[in-house]
């Protein structure tokens, strides 16, 4: 993630998500893979699955056809990628239909920039007959080409953890440069900051006038990227609709419906609560993240190392960066490991907390190059609240990893994302 990216040429870097796809086509006649616009899912279907035939309905003929015959589009095919697939929902019941009848079922990619899930009465057609993924955007370590079975991150499930030295490259990597940049592929070779910030304004205003007139009416353009800003601001904050109704002069209920229009387009994750109690969980309110940082970064109107640096938002924006490599960490998982937040009465909140089966791990993030024993208090008192914890992890921006407490190791946030020597 170096300032001058002038000469480097086009090359196709592995998604970690490819292996678990080949999985789930065994299993599965329909694959779904869903993300914002720009993560690389049309480009993750053409490198990786090559001899599943390509056509995308963002291709007017194609979906035409989509429309008037559908079937036609996999006649004679034993697999087929389809891909903007939320242009023609409708398409799902000959797809359903397909993989009903006969014995020879073709086999389906299905991608799209909206969440699937979330599209009235696409869960229904395709319920029991597709394994769904979400494609973020990209982590360091994919950029870096690092093994996804032997990452870091894995180790921190077991009962005993080792602390290694971190390759010499990567030790003296700032995360604010990252925060800047963002990790959607296309920035990755762009020459330098000013040309970043105007691929995101790009990004935006495509998102503005062309995604949501496909997934909603929006009445006013304005209102609805003040309300991205307002939220951008508020990252990992909670998600409190009435101060961004209030901040924003934008009705409540309108707001209500940006958040969710967000979600189905796949930019903002809610982070629900952590409890014991299921019950507990879903009466709390979530903290809400974009998926990209860059993308907050820019709402915000932080456009060089300066003015990020100085602001009060810098930290909450280091904690979105960690979000988007925990949540790709967590999709390579079998099962899915979920994210959480914890908050008690008093006040006292963990960062993250991921859960994968009946094991726990704590996770805080703090924009320090000297992280110390007074930044895990917290950790603690979780750790003290739940024993069956695994450990507290603090992720801070330095190169150093330590062990501040026999439960607790402090790490450089792009360790998780790392290879472990082999």
């Amino acid at each position: 993630m170096n300032e001058n990216h002038s000469d480097k040429e086009w090359i196709y870097k592995k998604r970690w998500i490819g292996e678990r796809v080949r999985e789930a086509l065994e299993s599965f006649s329909v694959v779904v893979i869903t993300g914002a616009r720009q993560v690389g899912k049309s480009t993750f279907a053409q490198n990786e699955f090559p001899d599943f035939p390509y056509l995308s309905l963002d291709d007017y003929d194609t979906l035409q056809q989509a429309r008037e015959d559908p079937a036609s589009l996999w006649e004679g095919r034993e697999r087929l990628v389809i891909d903007e697939v939320q242009r023609e929902p409708g398409l799902l019941k000959a797809i359903k239909s397909a993989v009903d009848k006969g014995r020879k079922r073709p086999k389906f990619i299905l991608t799209g920039s909206s969440n699937l899930l979330l599209m009235k009465g696409v869960s229904e057609s395709l319920a029991g007959r597709a394994a769904y993924f979400e494609m973020l955007p990209m982590t360091l370590g994919e950029m870096e080409g690092e093994d996804p079975l032997r990452l870091v991150f894995h180790d921190l499930w077991g009962k005993e953890f080792h602390i290694e030295e971190p390759p010499a490259r990567k030790r003296r990597l700032s995360p604010l440069p990252c925060l800047l940049r963002g990790f959607m592929p296309p920035v990755i070779f762009l020459r330098g900051q000013r040309e970043v910030v105007l691929w995101w304004e790009s990004y935006v205003k495509t998102y503005l006038e062309r995604d949501l007139r496909d997934l909603s009416r929006v009445t006013s353009l304005t209102d609805f990227r003040n309300v991205m800003a307002a939220l951008a601001l508020r990252t990992g904050n909670l998600l409190n609709q009435t101060e961004v109704a209030r901040d924003t002069r934008v009705s409540q209920p309108t707001v209500f419906r940006y958040l969710n229009l967000l979600e189905a387009s796949n930019l903002l994750r809610r982070v629900p609560p952590y409890a014991r109690s299921r019950t507990r969980r879903i009466t709390k309110s979530p903290k809400g993240y974009f998926i990209d940082p860059g993308l907050s970064v820019h709402l915000s109107g932080y456009f060089d190392e300066e003015s990020l640096a100085a602001s009060r938002e810098v930290g909450a924006f280091f904690e979105n960066l960690v979000f988007l490599h925990l949540a790709s960490l967590c999709e390579t998982m079998t099962p899915r490991a979920t994210i959480h937040y914890y908050r008690t009465t008093s006040g006292k909140e963990v960062d993250f907390v991921l859960e994968w089966g009946n094991k726990l791990l704590a996770l805080e993030c703090k924009l320090t190059e000297r992280p110390g024993f007074g930044d895990i208090r917290n950790l603690l008192a979780f750790l003290e609240e739940h024993p069956s914890a695994l450990r507290g992890v603090l992720l801070h921006a330095g190169h150093e990893a330590r062990t501040l407490h026999r439960r607790v190791v402090a790490l450089p946030w792009w360790w998780l994302s790392s290879s472990r020597k082999k």
